[in-house]
């Protein structure tokens, strides 16, 4: 074995790490009926999967369509076009001070879906590149379905175990993710440098800002709702994505230009979300003090 083939079965170990262990960490602290609890809403709950299954991956599609990218890229945009269910979710809602109880409910009701979907929709965004759709199905059920539901099922059962094991899931997989960003951007950063100042950025960061978009328009007019909405729908699945990159398209620039695409989408949501806590927090201030 070489020293390339150790780094990169690191790389591939500390994904999936990240799969499982942010599956559990997140099934560990939340109930079902705290997850469950805000998808009562109909119309709300029909909105969101409009936007993250119709409407972003049509706008993935047409990007790939307007603007001239490698294959390689193109699949990069249609793989985070169509992965939706973020783990990161909650914690950038909490920034901005939205509706944190309503983007937990949507990000496991979304996760849930996109583990059901990404198998349907792939072969038909992505003629002519061969994908195995039970391949796709098995990986995501086996890393993201059995753990959140083995998670949900101790917490259920046995609620101090689960309030012992999270934040240490919880740690796990933010250290998991820090080593695979690491490694990953170290395996392929010639490729990565590459990436800057081409089309391929630009069509990534049109993507991310116009989901973002999508989000706000259907989120109405309950502010943390809609901030809610927005970053839960900007915030595509990089875990899935990379799932999928790496099992179907290694050896390629999609797993690079995927690695890029997660790193951008947190370079461009966290600030966002600073911005809206902080336009909340300016908001809230006069009703108290007229209290």
């Amino acid at each position: 074995m070489t020293l390339n083939d150790f780094i990169s079965a690191i790389a591939g170990i500390s994904g999936l790490l990240f799969v499982v262990t942010s599956m559990l960490a997140m099934s560990l602290k939340l109930s079902l009926q705290q997850m469950t609890q805000p998808l009562k809403n109909a119309r709300l709950v029909i909105l969101a999967l409009l936007a993250n299954f119709v409407l972003v991956p049509l706008l993935a599609y047409t990007i790939t369509k307007v603007i001239p990218l490698e294959q390689s890229l193109q699949i990069g945009i249609i793989l985070l076009g169509t992965a939706a269910g973020a783990p990161f979710i909650p914690k950038l809602v909490q920034g901005a001070k939205g509706n944190v109880a309503y983007a937990v409910g949507l990000m496991f009701l979304i996760m849930v879906v996109t583990i059901f979907y990404l198998p349907f929709i792939l072969p038909l965004l992505l003629p002519g590149v061969e994908v195995n759709p039970w391949d796709i199905a098995k990986s995501l059920i086996v890393t993201m379905l059995i753990p959140l539901l083995i998670g949900m099922l101790i917490k259920s059962h046995s609620p101090d175990v689960a309030d012992h094991w999270a934040p240490v899931m919880n740690k796990i997989s933010s250290l998991s993710v820090l080593i695979l960003l690491v490694v990953g951007l170290g395996l392929n950063i010639s490729n990565i440098l590459s990436f800057i100042g081409t089309l391929g950025i630009g069509a990534m960061v049109l993507l991310i800002l116009g989901a973002l978009v999508i989000g706000m328009l259907f989120g109405g007019r309950d502010p943390g709702v809609r901030s809610a909405m927005a970053l839960s729908t900007a915030n595509r699945n990089g875990a899935a994505a990379l799932l999928v990159a790496t099992q179907n398209f290694s050896g390629t620039d999609t797993l690079p230009f995927v690695l890029v695409g997660v790193v951008l989408v947190l370079l461009i949501l966290l600030p966002i979300a600073k911005r809206m806590g902080a336009r909340s927090q300016a908001a809230a201030a006069p009703v108290k003090q007229t209290e």
